[in-house]
């Protein structure tokens, strides 16, 4: 459902989003990297975020389980970005960020903590994890894409159940779209 979405409507939603500024969310999380450091961008989309780590000078690797955002993806950032699901996910202690920037929410609720402890999994010890949800406290479908929405104490029980991750800090956003008005809960995680 989510993935035909996104395969039918990849250029609307790269145009939708690909010169947003995420600046501020960029310094929060790349406060707690080191230069050079190895970055995973999960669920890419249009590749923006990834393309502004790697003019940063992080080592990014990135992934979207959209073929046609992929495609888009490797247009707009010269990478090459992989066709892959959250499910697919086997990398082990190979990244010191992991950016999960409005991806997570397509994840049904039931899946989500075998997709966490994945990406867990694949973040370095002292590694940060950027991850954010549409605000709210349940499961929807809208316009088909399927979202699990978090409000702060969903995501603190998501992280609290994960072995060796911890919350940082957690926070609350507006979209920073034109003309939506939505809020999303924010959280910035670390492997101990």
């Amino acid at each position: 459902m989510t993935l035909k979405y996104y395969q039918d409507n990849a250029q609307i939603f790269f145009d939708g989003t690909v010169n947003v500024d995420m600046s501020s969310l960029y310094e929060a999380f790349t406060q707690h990297l080191a230069p050079g450091a190895r970055v995973l961008d999960a669920g890419c989309g249009s590749g923006r975020d990834a393309k502004a780590f790697q003019e940063m000078g992080y080592q990014v690797e990135a992934f979207d389980a959209s073929p046609a955002m992929v495609e888009l993806a490797r247009e707009h950032t010269g990478l090459p970005v992989k066709v892959m699901s959250f499910a697919e996910v086997d990398w082990k202690e190979e990244f010191d960020g992991i950016w999960c920037c409005a991806s997570l929410l397509h994840v049904p609720a039931v899946e989500l903590p075998g997709v966490m402890r994945r990406l867990a999994d694949a973040l370095k010890p002292g590694g940060v994890w950027y991850v954010s949800f549409k605000y709210g406290d349940g499961e929807r479908e809208v316009d088909g894409r399927r979202f699990t929405d978090m409000d702060k104490e969903r995501l603190e029980a998501l992280v609290a159940a994960i072995a060796g991750i911890e919350m940082v800090e957690m926070w609350i956003t507006r979209d920073k779209r034109p003309g939506r008005d939505e809020s999303w809960v924010n959280g910035m995680l670390r492997k101990v």
